[in-house]
């Protein structure tokens, strides 16, 4: 359960980082969204001490909106990409691109699947989840160098993957 002082302070302070995450995001839908997410993460931290609720909240807030900003802006750079890349229609694969890739996919799936718990857990958390590393650090009880260390392995064991495709 979250530390009370952050959930009381988050009440009195939610109209504040409403309009802080708007300002940062550029609309109140994202900002609304985020809000929610702020309320997630602060909801699931474990009761401890914290000695300025008001500022580690705008800390929280201001962390995720530049998290948000910087994936929105990659997913924009990506769409683009798409469409410089030409018309879907002629970019549609052949049906053995698609068996390739969904043979890829499998073996990627079975990669991941044997993987170490802490690994695994390490690299979902960061890779699908989007959660920061300091955060899985915390959630996994190691520091932020052995979430770096697990995130290396990982895509290690996933690059000798690909590495391997050549040969087909």
């Amino acid at each position: 359960m979250a530390e009370p002082s952050l959930v009381s302070a988050f009440g009195a302070q939610r109209a504040l980082l409403l309009r802080m995450l708007a300002a940062r995001l550029g609309n109140a839908a994202d900002a609304e969204d985020a809000l929610q997410d702020l309320w997630v993460r602060i909801a699931s931290l474990p009761a401890g001490q914290v000695d300025n609720p008001v500022a580690y909240l705008m800390r929280m807030a201001g962390n995720l909106a530049t998290d948000r900003r910087i994936a929105a802006r990659r997913r924009r750079l990506l769409e683009a990409h798409w469409v410089d890349a030409g018309d879907a229609a002629h970019d549609r694969p052949t049906p053995e691109r698609e068996a390739l890739a969904r043979d890829q996919l499998l073996r990627a799936d079975e990669v991941i699947a044997a993987m170490p718990e802490r690994m695994r857990t390490a690299y979902r958390l960061f890779r699908i989840d989007h959660v920061p590393q300091r955060e899985i650090a915390g959630r996994l009880g190691v520091s932020l160098s052995a979430v770096e260390k697990l995130l290396q392995r990982a895509y290690r064991r996933l690059h000798a993957l690909t590495d391997g495709d050549g040969d087909d």
